[in-house]
């Protein structure tokens, strides 16, 4: 773009210096890198929790790991395909998302994605926080009985965050870098702990099913399946994010095709043999983590783990639940709004949306959250893949994605029918919630929403003369 070009751009509330597509000197991203990410990113609390609520929830050790196994290879399909567009352009979700919506319709996923983002992050927080509570009542049994002292510890966690925030996107992939290794290492110390205590994973692996039927076990097993492709729901959207670093194609496909399959199986098999020892050791399944760790009396242990627990949460947060958002809350106002304003924004709205509630019981954390955002970002995902493969054929006119009266032009710059599109398919996701004979469309939230939404964009846009409707598939350098 030329000078004026991106003056104009700025003064339209489309371009900033955070959502300008990346030069080669931003392309520092190797196939390790994304690898380490999935590494660091699935190593963490809320994915030991994923795994252990399935077997709280009443699943053999066998029957979680392949549902987590199986959610996460369909996950990785649309992640694999929106992260085409963020590796050949260098330009990120809230940026990509305007060729379908349209350059002022894209704030709408935009804000659907950071609002899941800000959720989690409020989560991850107060997993964090937790986790320095209780390193306190190792040190001081006493602080047990201060009432506020959780939350201090909670929002203790929280600043944390918004000071690695602050620094920017390069010390996550620092911190990646180091942490992935040690966090390998740690769980696997945590494993063979609990594989000692429990006396050998015959004991450990021995906890039978809890379903008797066919029936029973495919009740709990289709709504878990989707809140495990619901896990990964949002970065399968904003994945080109990071994609925009890569190196090349083949260093993010690799790096991510290994990683996020093998990071999520090997550390939810940890979560689900831990979780099993739990219930041979104190009687009943233990899925959160935390709480384990008190049980074993053994404050050397359970520091330690505690530390390495900080360090995942701090990782996962910042690279899965800041950098996107931030981006989507900037994309809102580019000349007031910056990378940072927006991670600030998100820190807050993680606080507004009451994580402690969210993660009361595996049920609420697993059928509630889960599935139930997944109807909101299912539906993105389909009109996504959809528009860049079926309609653009992954040609994208870069320029015009930054200016108005362009080819996403639409109809004062919002796409109608992505719109009708993305409603339809969140309406039918989440229809289930309020009519018992079509429950099941909320069992399969992230499956309906992306197949509705995908098809009825598909129908709608190819009954429009592409090339008025901001289709045309010519290439701009930029």
């Amino acid at each position: 773009m030329e000078v004026t070009e991106v003056a104009a751009a700025e003064s339209a509330g489309l371009y900033n210096a955070d959502l300008a597509p990346t030069t080669a000197a931003h392309r520092t991203w190797g196939t390790y890198n994304y690898i380490s990410l999935w590494f660091s990113m699935s190593m963490e609390v809320s994915t030991y929790m994923l795994a252990s609520g399935l077997i709280a929830g009443g699943m053999n050790w066998k029957q979680a790991i392949v549902t987590i196994l199986l959610g996460n290879l369909i996950v990785l399909i649309p992640l694999l395909l929106n992260a085409h567009a963020g590796a050949k352009y260098g330009i990120p979700f809230p940026v990509f998302v305007r060729a379908p919506f349209g350059v002022r319709g894209a704030n709408v996923p935009a804000v659907l994605r950071a609002l899941v983002a800000c959720g989690w992050f409020g989560i991850q927080s107060w997993i964090g926080g937790q986790a320095i509570h209780s390193m306190l009542v190792i040190l001081s049994p006493s602080a047990a009985a201060v009432p506020w002292a959780v939350w201090a510890c909670f929002l203790g966690f929280w600043a944390l965050n918004m000071v690695v925030v602050w620094r920017g996107v390069e010390s996550i992939r620092f911190l990646q870098s180091f942490s992935a290794p040690f966090m390998l290492v740690m769980s696997l110390s945590l494993l063979v702990y609990a594989l000692v205590k429990a006396g050998g994973f015959g004991p450990m692996l021995s906890e039978p099913s809890q379903f008797h039927s066919t029936g029973s076990f495919l009740k709990f097993f289709f709504p878990s399946l989707t809140a495990m492709v619901g896990y990964w729901a949002t970065l399968a959207l904003n994945i080109p994010d990071f994609t925009r670093y890569s190196k090349s194609q083949h260093s993010q496909v690799v790096g991510q095709a290994f990683g996020l399959p093998v990071a999520m199986t090997l550390y939810s098999f940890i979560g689900v043999a831990v979780t099993s020892a739990s219930a041979v050791i104190f009687g009943h399944p233990i899925w959160n983590p935390i709480e384990l760790l008190g049980r074993f009396h053994q404050p050397a242990v359970a520091l330690l783990a505690m530390v390495a627990l900080l360090i995942a949460t701090l990782n996962v947060n910042v690279a899965a639940n800041v950098v996107s958002p931030s981006n989507d809350i900037s994309n809102l106002n580019p000349r007031l709004i910056s990378f940072r304003t927006g991670g600030l924004i998100t820190g807050f709205l993680g606080l507004a949306m009451m994580p402690w509630k969210l993660m009361s019981s595996f049920s609420s954390y697993i059928f509630g959250w889960l599935v139930g955002y997944s109807g909101l970002l299912g539906p993105v995902a389909g009109i996504m893949v959809v528009d860049y493969f079926l309609l653009r054929r992954k040609q994208l006119n870069l320029a015009d994605l930054y200016r108005r009266n362009g080819l996403y032009e639409y109809a004062n710059g919002v796409n109608y029918r992505a719109m009708a599109a993305l409603a339809l398919g969140v309406g039918f996701a989440l229809s289930g919630l309020f009519i018992a004979a079509v429950h099941w469309f909320y069992d399969y939230a992230w499956f309906t929403g992306f197949f509705t939404s995908g098809g009825i964009y598909l129908l709608l846009m190819r009954g429009t003369d592409r090339d008025s409707a901001g289709g045309k598939t010519a290439e701009a350098k930029i």
